[in-house]
């Protein structure tokens, strides 16, 4: 279903990037039957073909047409599930998706850059200032407040994936020339064949399930961790299990927060099974991810809602002995649990923890596998692997959709370089600055949120008082919490 037609230039798009392949007599025949020959909108073969309808593939393929250097290419998207379901995404005002993101203020400016940003639903975007962050065994804490940072008071904006996805699908349809197979699975992925005319011996071949093939001279891989693009090209991506899950549901609260609507704050405790964040939504309402083994992921799902809320207040109230006990007590009678527990625990300030949890939507208790993963490179010939298809990193610090932004940003930029200086977009040397710039950044990100991870698994031993001497110390130094501060917000963010 393309979203419009599809901006071609046949001499263009195959002479300029198979012109180090192509005899002198072929690249003569080719030119001279494309000058005879009009565009065709059925040619099947395209500058770039993205696999992957998710915000990476969105973006990138967005900022290619945004940009009037790029906004010629020939450009095609593969994507299993119907699109336009996606593009019609709307939900009541008291109801919203179990799968959200923080963007920072860097994401949110590049989506605004590319034209996207006015197409999401600004009423299901909730900015939040200000962060808690504590040790679930020791209480150290530090305390974020971005009231006066550069980035106009916001660390980040909480919103539904969905309505992400759906904006830029929305600003996607209003630049038009991409052809768009929604419906549509990655069959196979095949190298090309030399015919009299042209050798396409070394571009990459899309088999799609209704039988089309699309022939790419560059693919790009945003198809997720289990990247079939990763795996024609031969890429290893390498990492482990964490042996946890991220169990995430919409909660209801007992009011708008304790700032009110006007300052909103995002909660992470660390405890030995994993951190629980609550992030908030508009109003009343909150996104839970809570990174837990998987018996106790079970416990959760499983636990009528009345318990559920029970336990998820306990998460951010009680000791986590007291925690654990609380997952094994029988359904029905956890939330006098609490109640007891909580009159004989002089542990907080309330306005330290969250407001209670008072109900959670129906449906949308769910979890998934924790995992790290880290591709051996991004690009080869012909070949570029964008967000999860390239990284996967465990969602502690919410920086995996900002990560694949990053990505999409640099990607764009070093493709619409080559087009510039004439070079062969598709060519590993053209996308060789999109890996240099982005593979020992994400290593960073990814080895952080690694380590932290398994500092606070820790529950006993030095380890435990050395790292709340960390998280005081932090605390303490105005200049390094605010730098912390600016690397969480996005560097170079702009306020708009």
């Amino acid at each position: 279903m393309p979203f419009g037609r599809a901006v071609t230039s046949s001499s263009r798009f195959v002479c300029r990037g198979c012109s180090r392949r192509l005899t002198p007599a072929s690249r003569r025949a080719y030119s001279a039957a494309a000058a005879a020959t009009p565009p065709s909108q059925d040619q099947d073969i395209y500058d770039v073909v993205c696999v992957g309808g998710g915000p990476a593939g969105l973006s990138l393929l967005t900022a290619l047409r945004s940009d009037p250097i790029t906004a010629n290419l020939r450009m095609a998207l593969v994507e299993a599930q119907d699109l336009s379901k996606v593009a019609a995404f709307s939900l009541p005002p008291t109801q919203y998706s179990n799968r959200c993101s923080s963007l920072t203020p860097a994401s949110a400016q590049f989506l605004h850059d590319i034209g996207a940003w006015t197409h999401v639903q600004r009423d299901r975007v909730q900015p939040f200032q200000e962060m808690q962050v504590w040790d679930g065994v020791t209480g150290a804490r530090i305390e974020f407040d971005w009231q006066h940072r550069s980035t106009g008071g916001t660390l980040a904006y909480m919103t539904e994936n969905l309505n992400t996805t759906s904006g830029l699908l929305k600003r996607l349809r209003e630049l038009g020339g991409v052809d768009v197979f929604d419906g549509s699975r990655v069959e196979g992925i095949e190298l090309g064949q030399e015919t009299e005319d042209l050798d396409l011996s070394g571009w990459p071949v899309v088999q799609l399930s209704g039988g089309k093939a699309l022939t790419a001279r560059l693919l790009v891989g945003a198809d997720g961790a289990n990247s079939p693009v990763r795996a024609f090209a031969g890429i290893e991506s390498r990492g482990w299990d964490y042996d946890r899950h991220g169990v995430v549901a919409t909660l209801e609260l007992d009011g708008e927060g304790w700032g009110g609507p006007a300052v909103k704050t995002a909660y992470q405790r660390f405890l030995p099974t994993g951190p629980v964040a609550m992030l908030p939504m508009p109003g009343r309402y909150a996104t839970l991810v809570w990174s837990t083994t998987p018996a106790n992921a079970a416990v959760l799902k499983a636990l009528p809602p009345r318990d559920l809320v029970a336990l998820v207040n306990a998460a951010f109230r009680l000791a986590p002995v007291d925690i654990a006990y609380m997952h094994t007590r029988a359904a029905g009678q956890l939330q006098d649990e609490l109640e007891w527990r909580t009159r004989h625990n002089a542990e907080l300030d309330p306005r330290a923890v969250p407001q209670a949890v008072v109900a959670v939507q129906d449906g949308s208790v769910a979890s998934f596998p924790l995992k790290m993963r880290h591709a051996d490179t991004y690009v080869g010939e012909r070949v570029a692997l964008v967000g999860d298809a390239a990284h996967t990193i465990h969602p502690l610090a919410g920086q995996g959709l900002n990560q694949g932004q990053l990505d999409v940003r640099s990607l764009a930029g070093a493709v619409s370089a080559a087009v510039a200086r004439g070079q062969d977009l598709g060519a590993q040397l053209s996308l060789e600055p999109y890996s240099a710039e982005r593979y020992a950044a994400n290593h960073v990100v990814l080895g952080v949120c690694d380590k932290l991870h398994k500092l606070y698994a820790v529950e006993g031993g030095p380890l435990v008082p050395l790292r709340s001497l960390g998280l005081r110390a932090v605390n303490g130094l105005a200049s390094l919490k605010g730098f912390l501060m600016d690397q969480a917000a996005g560097t170079g963010a702009k306020v708009f």
